[in-house]
């Protein structure tokens, strides 16, 4: 009897840290609706660009691909995003690395009424201006994400928006 109470605990064991956290709970999945493939196009329908998005690290993180449709200043401006959901702060964060040397860190998310918000740290925007930006995606009925930009300059009090997409599934 013993033997067999020993063998059940340590297979209930082995199997339980053999789940996969990520998976266990909802909340990492907030973020799905942006998996896929997609075209990518401006507010005007011309395309802007090609972006693949997929979970990897066992669904703990979204990743995003993007690559721009047009050379800008002889190069296709390329680069990625990873999205996840910080546990110990109760935040999505995102940040955001490309090919130019740029880089941007949204430490506070959060997603709700169908769409994930991110702002980012303060960042010095050249000389005395302090800047914040906000990124926000849509999930669109039509199976369509909405991913608007912007940015302000007085602490959050204005915002301008710096780009505004529309995510077209490529299939």
């Amino acid at each position: 009897m013993k033997k067999s109470t020993l063998f059940f605990f340590l297979l209930f064991t082995i199997v339980s840290f053999a789940q996969k956290p990520c998976e266990k709970d909802p909340i990492y999945n907030q973020f799905d609706f942006w998996i896929g493939e997609w075209k990518v196009y401006d507010l005007k329908g011309n395309l802007a660009g090609q972006s693949k998005i997929t979970k990897i690290l066992d669904n703990c993180v979204v990743l995003e691909e993007w690559t721009s449709a047009k050379e800008q200043q002889g190069l296709l401006f390329s680069g990625k995003s990873f999205n996840s959901y910080n546990s110990a702060t109760k935040q999505w964060q995102q940040n955001w690395i490309d090919n130019t040397g740029g880089s941007t860190e949204y430490l506070t998310g959060h997603f709700e009424n169908d769409a994930m918000h991110f702002i980012s740290r303060p960042f010095n925007n050249g000389g005395k201006t302090t800047s914040v930006r906000k990124l926000t995606f849509y999930k669109l009925k039509d199976g369509k994400v909405r991913q608007h930009g912007e940015i302000s300059n007085n602490e959050g009090k204005d915002w301008v928006t710096e780009y505004d997409l529309e995510y077209r599934p490529e299939n």
